[in-house]
């Protein structure tokens, strides 16, 4: 079977998720600055939406062959 569209996907994937935990990480910065969430609740969604991130870009590749397994 061939994989480019494997890695093709994933790595659009993986860019979506990238894009959307810089926004997670944009809205915290703003919210911290208007000291409307404290700085521990800062690092812990912080750290927290990182962690998310890269267990999801990690386990896509997974998901995604198994889905073209069981379409082809």
């Amino acid at each position: 079977m061939e994989l480019e569209p494997l890695y093709l996907m994933s790595l659009f994937s993986a860019i979506i998720i990238v894009m959307t935990v810089h926004s997670i990480i944009k809205v915290l910065n703003i919210a911290l600055k208007r000291k409307e969430i404290s700085r521990r609740k800062y690092w812990l969604w912080f750290a927290s939406s990182i962690g998310i991130g890269v267990v999801t870009a990690s386990l896509l590749p997974f998901g995604y062959h198994k889905i073209i397994e069981m379409i082809l």
